[in-house]
């Protein structure tokens, strides 16, 4: 049977330019919806290949929104529409005739999205001029990444990519779907604000997490030498090849036969450990050293009785050096290739380190789907990222995108009417609903992009059962402190549903579940049972969603590979790029970089299916993948034709910016960030401080403008230039954000975004730790309601009450958990110290 995509029928107006709306739009394209982009008469503000990619499936018009014209010609189309898209500073679309809250008004069904960089309620940002990197320096990011950078000294450090766009168009996406499935209940739309800056901050929540007085044994060894340099007044001076040894074994690079370097990242879970030195000849000798599967890690690191076990991250240094050694000689036997092959088939994750250019053009991105060829009117055939998320049921045509093409009004304006609209009865309002009330979610998720997946949907009223082993895999890191941000208003039970009688307990919870997700290979959900005429059986209307590490629309030589968020960085050239070399690899640093994006994703993958099973009955199953969203990620580089450039785009981590007018500058107080174009020179020479940069040559122009800067405080400089409309941005900390922006915890059950930034402290938290941590501040709403975050249970605490749910009386309970298929608790800690 041929299903058709999901979203079809869906009708959207999309007035974004640069990325993150633009993007949002091409998400939905590619799931069905017609998208009809607006362009100025000149084209794009954002004069790049990569539009390419954002226009894809798009029918695209050209309008002079500073005209009459103009202007009534949108709002004509925006009157046939289920769907706005804009990306301006706040006031600008108002400005041009487009007021989304009069739109409202007369059209209450219609969905409008906003997406500026700042918060359109922040008083000090809101009209800045907020181009990426002003955005990625105002929310800490090149002041805050990662350890390997503070030992170093390169602090702050420039990413040419585009966090904030990347985070906002999937937290956006993922929003507007769920607002267009609530609307297909009530028939009443939203009007939605997702801020750049604000999406980032979500997206680096495990980053800014704060534990106060944590337990020491969570410390990494670049930690501890960073507190030991700190105390004794030592320099961040570190250099690369030293750096290493700090790193955990089974989680840093190994150069290979064809002098190649290969990434391994194994640590914290106790089956990928010792199947990594099995495989390398190493295990036995190892534990005849006294290395083996001794420790229970959930108890308090006072009561082990040896200092080492397979699965403990971080390790003691003694046993990490010593086992770095030891691998560092086998490595060299083969090549890079080799070792993917052996760690892939052998179900432990590791993977060679690979250029952009050289992923664009891989076998697996191209036998697995994960790159498209498009021929585009411009550029001819290019190959672009694929679908980033996709149908299972309809992926095959996913993977054939039109090219944009250029139309005219009148053919626009007939192609939106062309679409019915299909509405309810329309309510009044939704009675302080969310989009999501009603739903429920078994989540069989670990690590970050699973659970994270269903923790944002839970901000919308999805009730979200989370379901992990009764005896864990993987150590305190990977379990309680990322559960710290994702376990955030869910119940937990632990239960195993390999063994029959646990599988038949989440069967009971399925059939009452509208949507499973589990982060798995194709090769486990055949093996376990979730595969489509399976999952049938059980629950006939039930939406599965799965993530994996390589995943694409068709299956490829490494789909069933395992792997994690560093994996994918090596994989497609994140790594490279940002370490400057292939002797030099180094991981982007922020803690889920591309996990969290997969969550969002499937976030909107669920929410599509959601939507779609309202108007077809069809349980569709979404997918998406760690290598799809590598693609987001790049996108200002992810794209190959015959006759592109170099692959140049800045790496290292020397690099202090793009170019002379988008670079750091070291102010009298600290570092500024100029965001400027050639043509805002004139407007950057007209201000006293820069006179003379006019006549200034190119290749002094650095020099110039740091001489310049040098003479005044970095928040002075950002006031001048700003006022000026030149984009500037004072490099901030995460630290200096999380202190001014953090409240006690909100008192009612309903949350109310207010600012750019925000982040709640929990004096009483459940782990018997002060904790800090972001709030879901990314989405802004009108008609709908946002649920304020409980903080997560104690693993467990749910056990008995969800099986009771699943139809299991207390006799069958107190059997499941006599033997070991269900648990109450991992420990008696919440935090084990």
């Amino acid at each position: 049977m041929v299903i058709d995509k999901p979203l079809r029928g869906v009708k959207v107006v999309d007035f974004g330019q640069y990325m993150a709306a633009p993007a949002v739009a091409m998400m939905l394209a590619d799931l069905g919806a017609l998208v009809i982009h607006i362009d100025p008469p000149s084209g794009p503000l954002w004069d790049t290949p990569a539009n390419a990619t954002l226009q894809r499936n798009k029918q695209i018009v050209n309008l002079d929104l500073k005209t009459a014209e103009g202007q009534e010609a949108a709002l004509t189309l925006i009157e046939e529409a289920d769907i706005v898209i804009e990306g301006f500073r706040p006031g600008v679309m108002q400005r041009l005739g487009v007021d989304f809250t009069a739109l409202r008004q007369a059209q209450p069904d219609l969905i409008t999205l906003s997406m500026p960089g700042f918060a359109s309620d922040d008083e000090l940002r809101r009209d800045w001029r907020a181009f990426e990197s002003v955005i990625s320096a105002s929310s800490g990011v090149f002041s805050d990444m990662g350890l390997n950078r503070i030992l170093m000294g390169v602090n702050p450090s420039f990413s040419p990519l585009p966090l904030g766009s990347a985070y906002a168009t999937v937290i956006a996406a993922a929003s507007v779907i769920s607002a267009l499935f609530s609307r297909a209940k009530t028939g009443i739309g939203d009007q939605i604000e997702v801020p750049l800056a604000s999406a980032l901050m979500e997206g680096l929540g495990y980053n800014s997490l704060h534990i106060e007085n944590g337990p020491e044994r969570y410390k990494t060894l670049r930690q501890q030498e960073i507190e030991r340099r700190r105390i004794e007044g030592l320099p961040m001076n570190v250099s690369y090849e030293t750096l290493q040894e700090f790193l955990d074994p089974f989680f840093r690079n190994y150069k290979c036969k064809d002098g190649r370097m290969f990434y391994v990242v194994c640590p914290s879970h106790r089956g990928h450990v010792r199947r990594c030195l099995e495989t390398l000849g190493l295990y036995d000798e190892l534990v005849a050293e006294g290395f083996a599967d001794q420790l229970d890690v959930y108890t308090s690191s006072q009561d082990w009785p040896h200092d080492v076990s397979l699965g403990l991250y971080p390790l003691p240094r003694e046993w990490a050096d010593h086992i770095a050694e030891r691998m560092k000689a086998v490595f060299l036997t083969r090549t890079t290739k080799e070792w993917e092959r052996i760690f892939g088939r052998g179900r432990f994750p590791g993977s060679p380190q690979r250029w952009l250019q050289e992923w664009i053009n891989d076998d697996h991105a191209e036998t697995a789907g994960l790159m498209v060829e498009v021929n585009d009117p411009v550029y001819g055939v290019m190959t672009q990222p694929a679908p980033l998320v996709w149908m299972q049921e309809c992926g095959e045509a996913m993977l054939k995108p039109n090219p944009r093409w250029w139309i005219s009004f009148d053919q626009a304006l007939n192609e939106m009417r062309s679409l019915p609209t299909r509405l309810p009865r329309r309510r009044t309002q939704l009675q302080g609903k969310g989009w999501l009330d009603g739903i429920r979610i078994v989540d069989l998720c670990n690590v970050i992009a699973g659970p994270h997946s269903t923790a944002f949907l839970a901000r919308f009223g999805a009730e979200v059962i989370k379901i992990d082993p009764a005896s864990p895999q993987y150590d305190p890191t990977n379990t309680v402190i990322y559960g710290l941000t994702h376990m955030r208003s869910k119940r937990s039970c632990l239960l195993d549903f390999r063994p029959p009688a646990g599988r038949e307990a989440l069967n009971q919870l399925i059939r009452s579940a509208d949507v499973v997700v589990w982060n798995a290979t194709d090769e486990q959900v055949q093996r376990f049972g979730f595969d489509a005429a399976s999952l049938k059986a059980i629950n006939p209307q039930a939406i599965f969603c799965q993530l994996d590490c390589f995943g694409g629309i068709r299956t490829g030589p490494r789909s069933n590979y395992p792997g994690y968020d560093d994996l994918v960085q090596a994989t497609t050239g994140v790594m490279l790029r940002f370490g400057g070399g292939m002797d030099t690899p180094e991981e982007h640093a922020h803690v889920g970089t591309i996990d969290v994006m997969c969550g969002f994703a499937a976030a909107m993958g669920i929410a599509t299916a959601l939507f779609a099973r309202t108007h077809t009955g069809h349980a569709y199953r979404p997918r998406t993948s760690l290598a799809a969203l590598s693609g987001l990620l790049q996108l200002p580089y992810c794209y190959d034709y015959p006759r592109r450039g170099l692959f140049d785009e800045p790496s290292g981590p020397e690099t202090p910016g793009l170019n002379d007018l988008t670079r750091f500058y070291q102010a009298s107080d600290g570092y500024v960030l100029l965001c400027a174009y050639e043509k805002d020179l004139p407007r950057l020479a007209a201000l006293e401080e820069f006179a003379g940069l006019d006549d200034c040559p190119v290749d002094n122009r650095a020099a110039f403008l740091a001489t310049i800067f040098a003479t005044a405080r970095a928040e002075d400089w950002v006031n001048w230039l700003q006022t000026a409309d030149i984009g500037a941005a004072v490099c901030e900390t995460l630290e200096t954000i999380r202190a001014y922006n953090s409240h006690p915890p909100f008192e009612t059950d309903t949350y109310s975004p207010q600012g750019t930034f925000s982040f709640t402290r929990y004096e009483d938290h459940p782990s018997g730790h002060v904790i800090t941590q972001a709030d879901p501040h990314a989405v802004r709403v009108t008609e709908s309601i946002i649920a304020t975050p409980r903080p997560g249970q104690k693993y467990g605490q749910s056990t008995r009450a969800i099986l009771r749910e699943a139809n299991q009386d207390e006799s069958r309970i107190d059997t499941l958990l006599a033997e070991g298929i269900a648990s109450e608790s991992w420990g008696n800690m919440y935090l084990p110290d």
